[in-house]
Protein backbone atom coordinates (compact mmCIF):
# COMPACT_ATOMS: atom_id res chain seq x y z
CA UNK A 1 0.00 0.00 0.00
CA UNK A 2 1.19 3.45 -1.00
CA UNK A 3 2.46 5.68 1.88
CA UNK A 4 3.79 8.55 -0.52
CA UNK A 5 1.51 11.68 1.04
CA UNK A 6 1.74 9.71 4.64
CA UNK A 7 5.62 9.97 4.92
CA UNK A 8 5.69 12.93 3.54
CA UNK A 9 3.42 14.28 6.05
CA UNK A 10 5.88 12.79 8.63
CA UNK A 11 8.83 13.89 7.54
CA UNK A 12 7.34 17.70 8.13
CA UNK A 13 6.18 16.64 11.54
CA UNK A 14 9.73 15.57 12.64
CA UNK A 15 11.26 18.27 11.20
CA UNK A 16 9.18 21.09 13.13
CA UNK A 17 9.43 18.56 16.26
CA UNK A 18 13.17 19.11 15.43
CA UNK A 19 12.84 23.12 15.18
CA UNK A 20 11.21 22.86 18.83
CA UNK A 21 13.70 20.43 20.49
CA UNK A 22 16.51 23.07 18.79
CA UNK A 23 14.79 26.08 20.56
CA UNK A 24 14.59 24.46 23.94
CA UNK A 25 17.95 23.37 23.46
CA UNK A 26 19.20 26.83 23.55
CA UNK A 27 17.35 28.11 26.58
CA UNK A 28 18.03 28.06 30.64
CA UNK A 29 15.86 25.71 32.70
CA UNK A 30 14.24 28.71 34.33
CA UNK A 31 13.23 30.44 30.30
CA UNK A 32 11.63 27.49 30.02
CA UNK A 33 8.62 28.21 32.37
CA UNK A 34 9.11 32.27 31.70
CA UNK A 35 6.95 34.20 28.97
CA UNK A 36 8.76 36.83 26.86
CA UNK A 37 6.07 39.44 28.05
CA UNK A 38 3.18 39.26 30.30
CA UNK A 39 0.10 38.38 27.55
CA UNK A 40 2.17 35.59 25.92
CA UNK A 41 2.66 32.28 26.90
CA UNK A 42 5.76 30.33 27.97
CA UNK A 43 7.35 27.52 25.95
CA UNK A 44 6.07 25.25 28.98
CA UNK A 45 2.57 26.55 27.95
CA UNK A 46 2.77 26.09 24.59
CA UNK A 47 4.37 22.18 25.07
CA UNK A 48 1.35 21.64 26.77
CA UNK A 49 -0.77 22.56 24.32
CA UNK A 50 0.66 21.00 21.26
CA UNK A 51 1.08 18.01 23.40
CA UNK A 52 -2.34 18.17 24.45
CA UNK A 53 -3.74 18.91 20.91
CA UNK A 54 -1.99 15.73 19.68
CA UNK A 55 -2.93 13.52 21.93
CA UNK A 56 -6.62 14.29 21.68
CA UNK A 57 -6.34 14.22 17.77
CA UNK A 58 -4.56 11.01 17.55
CA UNK A 59 -5.63 9.15 20.23
CA UNK A 60 -8.47 6.48 18.54
CA UNK A 61 -7.84 9.05 15.45
CA UNK A 62 -10.12 6.94 13.28
CA UNK A 63 -13.03 6.13 15.61
CA UNK A 64 -13.77 8.90 17.92
CA UNK A 65 -13.95 12.76 17.62
CA UNK A 66 -10.72 14.40 17.77
CA UNK A 67 -11.46 16.54 20.61
CA UNK A 68 -11.57 14.30 23.27
CA UNK A 69 -13.62 14.55 26.36
CA UNK A 70 -10.77 14.26 28.44
CA UNK A 71 -9.01 17.04 27.21
CA UNK A 72 -8.72 20.50 29.28
CA UNK A 73 -7.09 22.83 26.28
CA UNK A 74 -7.69 25.97 28.86
CA UNK A 75 -5.58 24.76 31.65
CA UNK A 76 -2.81 23.90 28.99
CA UNK A 77 -1.93 27.28 28.80
CA UNK A 78 -1.98 27.85 32.51
CA UNK A 79 1.35 29.14 33.91
CA UNK A 80 3.55 26.14 35.65
CA UNK A 81 6.95 25.68 36.62
CA UNK A 82 8.09 22.38 35.32
CA UNK A 83 11.59 20.87 35.45
CA UNK A 84 13.82 20.29 31.77
CA UNK A 85 12.39 16.64 31.92
CA UNK A 86 9.29 17.18 32.53
CA UNK A 87 8.45 19.57 29.77
CA UNK A 88 10.54 16.66 27.33
CA UNK A 89 8.84 14.03 28.57
CA UNK A 90 4.69 15.99 27.83
CA UNK A 91 6.36 17.05 24.40
CA UNK A 92 7.16 13.16 23.51
CA UNK A 93 3.69 12.08 24.80
CA UNK A 94 2.05 13.95 21.96
CA UNK A 95 4.28 13.37 19.87
CA UNK A 96 4.36 9.57 20.08
CA UNK A 97 0.48 9.49 19.60
CA UNK A 98 0.75 11.12 17.03
CA UNK A 99 3.57 8.95 14.92
CA UNK A 100 2.00 5.88 16.28
CA UNK A 101 -1.11 6.83 14.07
CA UNK A 102 0.77 7.65 11.23
CA UNK A 103 2.27 4.55 11.17
CA UNK A 104 -0.60 3.12 11.05
CA UNK A 105 -1.86 4.95 7.85
CA UNK A 106 -1.53 4.18 4.38
CA UNK A 107 -1.98 7.14 1.53
CA UNK A 108 -5.74 4.75 0.72
CA UNK A 109 -6.37 5.87 4.33
CA UNK A 110 -6.70 9.87 2.95
CA UNK A 111 -10.45 9.88 2.18
CA UNK A 112 -11.90 8.11 5.02
CA UNK A 113 -13.68 10.38 7.15
CA UNK A 114 -13.05 11.33 11.30
CA UNK A 115 -14.18 13.75 13.19
CA UNK A 116 -13.09 17.12 14.61
CA UNK A 117 -15.14 19.06 16.83
CA UNK A 118 -17.84 17.02 15.81
CA UNK A 119 -17.11 18.27 11.75
CA UNK A 120 -16.56 15.31 9.68
CA UNK A 121 -13.13 16.28 7.48
CA UNK A 122 -11.60 13.59 5.13
CA UNK A 123 -8.03 12.17 6.80
CA UNK A 124 -6.16 14.13 4.07
CA UNK A 125 -8.23 17.42 5.88
CA UNK A 126 -7.27 16.90 9.28
CA UNK A 127 -3.90 16.37 8.87
CA UNK A 128 -3.00 19.34 7.41
CA UNK A 129 -4.89 21.12 9.70
CA UNK A 130 -2.94 19.73 11.93
CA UNK A 131 0.05 19.93 10.89
CA UNK A 132 -0.64 23.60 9.85
CA UNK A 133 -1.58 23.95 13.50
CA UNK A 134 1.85 22.27 15.07
CA UNK A 135 4.17 24.43 12.88
CA UNK A 136 2.09 27.39 13.91
CA UNK A 137 2.71 26.84 17.59
CA UNK A 138 6.17 25.46 16.83
CA UNK A 139 7.44 28.45 15.55
CA UNK A 140 5.82 30.12 18.60
CA UNK A 141 8.23 28.58 20.42
CA UNK A 142 11.67 29.39 18.51
CA UNK A 143 10.05 33.24 18.88
CA UNK A 144 9.75 32.78 22.24
CA UNK A 145 13.04 31.62 22.45
CA UNK A 146 15.21 33.68 20.11
CA UNK A 147 13.55 36.69 21.85
CA UNK A 148 15.54 35.39 25.21
CA UNK A 149 18.76 34.02 23.28
CA UNK A 150 18.89 37.43 21.38
CA UNK A 151 22.24 37.82 19.68
CA UNK A 152 23.39 34.28 21.01
CA UNK A 153 20.80 33.02 19.27
CA UNK A 154 21.92 30.23 17.26
CA UNK A 155 20.04 29.76 13.73
CA UNK A 156 18.00 26.95 13.27
CA UNK A 157 18.09 27.60 9.37
CA UNK A 158 19.76 29.11 7.22
CA UNK A 159 21.12 31.99 9.12
CA UNK A 160 20.22 35.96 8.25
CA UNK A 161 22.67 37.17 5.86
CA UNK A 162 24.06 33.69 4.64
CA UNK A 163 21.88 32.43 2.12
CA UNK A 164 24.45 32.87 -0.40
CA UNK A 165 26.67 31.05 1.49
CA UNK A 166 23.82 28.52 2.30
CA UNK A 167 23.90 28.11 -1.68
CA UNK A 168 27.41 27.50 -2.56
CA UNK A 169 27.58 24.78 -0.17
CA UNK A 170 24.49 23.12 -0.85
CA UNK A 171 25.14 19.97 -2.98
CA UNK A 172 24.97 20.78 -7.02
CA UNK A 173 22.36 17.74 -7.68
CA UNK A 174 20.43 18.86 -4.91
CA UNK A 175 20.00 22.29 -6.42
CA UNK A 176 18.93 20.70 -9.53
CA UNK A 177 16.61 17.97 -8.84
CA UNK A 178 13.33 18.36 -9.50
CA UNK A 179 10.69 16.62 -7.87
CA UNK A 180 9.07 13.92 -9.76
CA UNK A 181 4.98 12.90 -9.76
Amino acid sequence: MPRDFIESVTAEYRRYKQLGEGAFAQLANGELCQAASADDNSVAAIVWHVAGNLKSRFTDFQTSDGEKPWRNRDEEFEERVVTRQQLLEKWEDGWRVLFNTLDGLTDDDLHKVVTLRQQPLAIHQALHRSLAHTSYHVGQIVFVAKSFRGADWRSLSIPKGASSAFMQRADPIQKSATPTR
